[in-house]
């Protein structure tokens, strides 16, 4: 039985397709109505998603569960674990005693999102580069804090490959970027929560056009995640007021590394053209 509502909605997943119709009709309605779930009563919830409410019973033991309250449990313990505002997480770091400590404390805090963020990847990073490498372009997106992550994902992809695009969106030009994604194409987003309301759009884009989605986020159901056919998911927890972005940030190295050597020699020309070019042009100091 899930322990928490991220593993429950990595099981939903893992089983869906083997599910009856009503129960992935119910299932879905779960992982894209969460906060309902908290709040709503069992025969409003199964309104709302055109069920029965004894299916949505049955589903809950189905997925290991006595009953259909202690699942909605773990609706209600997600509500509660909800972000921190960063004005709140601020002030109790202004007021705290530990500031002698902070840089060693934010230290051990990057590692040991290193450590969860390798754990919980290690067989999908690949997976996912994969999907990368079979798309005939691939674009990638992230906002705010997380456009640092995208951007150097992309720039270390195209010192291999030239067909490969930064989602940027400057001067509402978002929409009319997201007209080149297409069936044969790859998308990658990358958000955290509160998630930006950009990349939920691109990652809503990318499978109305069918393009192939892989998500780098930190819930299995962040708004980006949901429907993704690769999920990378990264811990950012740090005693500063800001979430950290060290195990992002590994995530799109790890990807770029996995890139290369799926390619193999021919990326490998195409690096060694690119950093002759940039020496030969003196975009570095000799």
């Amino acid at each position: 039985m899930p322990d928490t509502f991220d593993q429950l909605a990595v099981l939903i997943r893992a089983r869906f397709a083997g599910l009856s119709p009503q129960f992935q009709t119910g299932a879905a309605f779960l992982l894209d109505h969460p906060d309902e779930v908290a709040v709503l009563s069992m025969r409003k919830v199964a309104d709302r998603a055109q069920v029965q409410p004894a299916s949505l019973v049955r589903l809950a033991q189905q997925l290991g569960f006595p009953g259909w309250n202690e699942m909605r449990e773990l609706f209600v313990a997600r509500v509660r674990t909800r972000p921190e505002p960063l004005t709140s997480r601020a002030r109790s770091l202004v007021a705290g005693n530990a500031k002698h400590s902070l840089a060693h404390d934010l230290l051990v805090a990057q590692q040991h999102n290193l450590e969860v963020t390798a754990a919980q990847n290690e067989r999908t990073l690949l997976e996912a580069a994969r999907i990368l490498r079979r798309a005939r372009h691939v674009y990638v997106a992230g906002y705010r804090s997380c456009y640092a992550v995208a951007f150097g994902l992309v720039y270390g992809y195209r010192f291999f490959r030239s067909s490969v695009s930064l989602l940027t969106g400057e001067a509402g030009t978002l929409d009319m970027q997201l007209r080149a994604i297409d069936r044969d194409s790859a998308t990658v987003v990358i958000s955290f929560a509160p998630y930006s309301v950009e990349a939920v759009r691109v990652a809503e884009a990318a499978l109305e056009k069918g393009s192939k989605l892989v998500a780098i986020t930190d819930s299995a159901v962040s708004p980006i995640a949901l429907n993704a056919d690769k999920l990378l998911i990264f811990s950012h927890e740090s005693p500063s007021f800001f979430p950290s972005l060290v195990a992002a940030t590994a995530i799109a190295e790890s990807l770029v590394a996995h890139l290369l050597a799926l390619e193999g020699a021919g990326a490998v020309e195409q690096l060694e053209q690119a950093e002759r070019s940039l020496h030969a042009k003196g975009d570095y100091v000799p």
